[in-house]
């Protein structure tokens, strides 16, 4: 039996391929170095592992399938060990296509630091291109006497080849808990021309790209009275050992500038090379 289905030419959206990727990589302190206890990768996503002459494992992510759009599906799991730490950064800049409407790619990032140990999440700009759409989710579990710094910095289109963001689905969510208490919590949602929001002087005052930067460590007091930040930067000390940092840039270039000497500031370990200008 044969039966043709009857189809509307004119509603039918043809679905983007959907990438997926999963990634897991726990440390250990071994010695005086950490070194890797277990890894696992699948889909799109995979780590590489420079050599490290100090104590850290450096780990650089890749996404393979070379970007996100609609319906992409990427979770990161890592795990710092007691003692242990980890420096992770990306290989290159992630990128945002554009997404047919209702199709929203999301990336799930968790990070569990035991008792000593610390972890540097340091993956470089994410560039939103116009009609964009991304869910983030970042959770973070620190035992109490855990460090972590976190920076996540986002580009809105590249003003050098003259890109605007008229259509954006962007919701950015931040968890942070120590013990099992929730001691930060923070949530970025720009939907809709992102052009005219970014330019509210309340929102962006037109600024192109920003960063967001969260110290959870002992020093952080200490440290948030040396940093020298730029004009288009604010910071706040929410606690003893949490220290916020926003910074506004007008492109990519600039905010790169702007960040290296505040990585460098606020990590115990030397900043990734793919940060290099």
């Amino acid at each position: 039996m044969t039966y043709s289905a009857q189809i509307d030419t004119n509603r039918a959206v043809p679905l983007q391929p959907r990438a997926q990727g999963a990634l897991r990589l726990v440390a250990k302190r071994r010695g005086a170095q950490s070194v890797i206890a277990d890894l696992r990768q699948q889909g799109a996503l995979k780590a590489l592992f420079p050599r490290s002459y100090g104590p850290t494992l450096d780990a650089v992510f890749l996404n393979t399938a070379g970007g996100l759009t609609g319906g992409d599906r990427m979770a990161l799991d890592v795990v710092a060990g007691p003692g242990a730490h980890v420096v992770l950064s990306s290989q290159a800049a992630e990128r945002g296509y554009a997404a047919l409407d209702g199709h929203v790619a999301r990336v799930d990032v968790t990070l569990q630091v035991a008792q000593g140990a610390r972890i540097d999440w340091l993956p470089q700009e994410t560039i939103l291109f116009d009609a964009a759409a991304l869910d983030r989710r970042m959770s973070v579990d620190l035992a109490g006497s855990a460090q972590c710094l976190i920076v996540e910095p986002v580009i809105f289109g590249r003003v050098a080849m003259g890109e605007v963001i008229h259509t954006l689905h962007l919701r950015d969510q931040w968890r942070i808990r120590r013990d099992g208490v929730l001691v930060f919590a923070d949530a970025i949602r720009l939907i809709g021309d992102a052009a005219a929001l970014l330019a509210r002087p309340a929102i962006a005052g037109g600024a192109g790209a920003m960063a967001t930067l969260l110290l959870a460590a002992p020093q952080a007091a200490a440290l948030a009275g040396t940093l020298a930040l730029p004009d288009t930067a604010g910071a706040s000390l929410l606690a003893d050992d949490l220290l916020l940092i926003r910074v506004l840039a007008s492109d990519g270039f600039t905010l790169r500038r702007d960040l290296i000497p505040l990585i460098e500031a606020l990590s115990s370990a030397p900043i990734p090379r793919v940060w290099r200008l």
